[in-house]
């Protein structure tokens, strides 16, 4: 699993927002198009692409992509 790649199939997730404004260090939830049906298509997503199921919980306490990046990784 690569952070790169995440990276791309989060940034995915979005309609609006440009892939290229996606970053590890991005604060995902303070972008304008974060919904909770955003946040529904990463967990739809993550278990998908990586066979891991992230709770809710699991995107609150994450503050940035890499930081549920990580989350996903110590799951899989």
């Amino acid at each position: 699993m690569e952070l790169n790649d995440f990276i791309k199939k989060f940034a995915e997730q979005f309609e609006e927002t440009a892939p290229e404004e996606i970053q590890a260090s991005t604060e995902f939830k303070s972008l304008e198009e974060w919904s909770s049906l955003t946040s529904l298509s990463i967990l739809a997503m993550v278990d998908d692409e990586y066979d891991v199921a992230l709770k809710g919980d699991d995107i609150k306490n994450a503050v940035t992509v890499e930081d549920l990046f990580n989350k996903v990784a110590s799951k899989a």
